[in-house]
């Protein structure tokens, strides 16, 4: 047996402990916690690792993550910090002109936020707009919630039929089953190689940040069933636990998607609803911004039921993406 003794830090630990400053650890298992003299005292022959103060803690899990979603945004083109329309073109000029990518995928705007000196720099970008920007590419730029998304022409009309899809809007964002449409014309347009690098990267940042497992939530119209697959085949010292969002109505069917998609629950982000933002949350009064709007209702109440109890037969964990209150009623009759 081989023993660490890390000493000199502040260790969370029990409430026994709460003066705790060092552990032991045996052969890769935390066998004592408590402070320095002790540790010496009761680990004479270990390797001492001196912690020079630093906070020590069990590693974390991320119950809710889209790894290639976070890779591009690691790698790619990141939204996040636009501050209005005309910033937000700027920053995807920029990218458009130094990526060779097949798809141009940016995730995170969001113009409730935004301000600028520009006419309509408090709006989101415009088909139009991108195209000017773009020229023939595909372009597909995520809101912040990911449940809606501006986009090119160019990649609008990789979807035959579109503009009679629920969810259209010529000029503006998409939303509800127009987004997923676009969203997986988009994800196929990544490649294999440019996939399984995001899928590294966000691993590697979730190490970098002392996360040790992560929860992908999959589904349909999210990541899609190839993205979904390949993170079997990651070689990674971070686990990933992959949910499906799917709906299933009879235990057969529970046990052929788990078999099927080699999954560990089905649910997470199976979709009930959308996001606030987007307008897509169901709620149970009209959105005060926009008058007879109540969000989307992917899921009726029968089907939740049937879904909860075919995993439950099946012994899978099942779970749902809810976020208005007529969702969360609608879960909770289920």
């Amino acid at each position: 047996m081989t023993t660490q003794l890390l000493v000199g830090g502040m260790v969370y630990s029990s409430p026994a402990v709460p003066d705790a400053t060092a552990l032991a650890i045996t052969d890769g298992v935390v066998v004592w916690v408590g402070t320095d003299d002790v540790g010496r005292a009761l680990h004479p022959d270990a390797e001492v690792v001196d912690l020079d103060g630093h906070f020590v803690a069990p590693a974390f899990v991320d119950s809710h993550v889209h790894l290639t979603d976070m890779g591009l945004r690691l790698t790619g083109l990141d939204l996040t910090d636009a501050t209005s329309r005309t910033d937000c073109l700027d920053r995807l000029a920029a990218h458009v002109a130094d990526s060779d990518q097949a798809i141009v995928w940016g995730l995170g705007w969001d113009a409730s936020t935004w301000s600028g000196d520009q006419p309509d720099d408090d709006m989101p970008p415009t088909t139009d707009d991108i195209d000017r920007v773009a020229g023939g590419r595909p372009v597909y730029l995520a809101r912040v919630d990911e449940h809606s998304a501006a986009a090119s022409t160019a990649l609008r009309e990789l979807v035959h039929g579109i503009e009679a899809v629920t969810g259209f809007d010529a000029q503006g964002p998409l939303v509800a089953d127009a987004h997923h449409r676009v969203r997986a014309a988009a994800r196929a347009l990544i490649t294999p190689e440019a996939r399984h690098d995001a899928q590294i990267k966000a691993l590697d940042h979730a190490a970098s940040r002392g996360v040790v497992a992560v929860h992908e939530n999959g589904g349909p119209d999210i990541s899609g069933v190839d993205d979904f697959r390949s993170l079997a085949d990651l070689d990674h010292g971070v686990t990933v636990r992959r949910y499906w969002g799917q709906p299933v109505s009879t235990l057969e069917e529970a046990r052929a998607v788990v078999s099927a998609m080699g999954a560990d629950g089905i649910g997470g982000d199976l979709f009930v609803d959308g996001a606030l933002g987007s307008r897509t949350a169901w709620l149970s009064a009209e959105y005060s911004d926009a008058p007879g709007e109540f969000g989307v209702s992917y899921l009726d109440e029968e089907t939740i039921a049937n879904h909860l109890r075919a995993t439950t037969l099946a012994g899978v964990q099942a779970g749902f993406h809810v976020i208005g209150d007529g969702a969360v009623a609608a879960v909770a009759a289920a």
